[in-house]
């Protein structure tokens, strides 16, 4: 079982970068959002790295 601390760890990472996904998509047009996306994108893809290699090092 994940602990509440742990799932919060987890969380809020994940959740700032779909915030940051879904901000720049909106202004997708300029290159303020297209940055957003790209900060969005990486937030998410090393919150989901961290955990893997977590999980290999055990």
């Amino acid at each position: 079982m994940i602990s509440m601390s742990l799932f919060n760890a987890l969380l809020i990472p994940i959740l700032t970068g779909m915030i940051l996904l879904a901000i720049g998509f909106n202004f997708r047009d300029k290159n303020a959002g297209v940055f957003a996306m790209w900060v969005g994108m990486l937030t998410i893809l090393a919150t989901v790295v961290i955990k893997i290699l977590a999980k290999l090092n055990e």
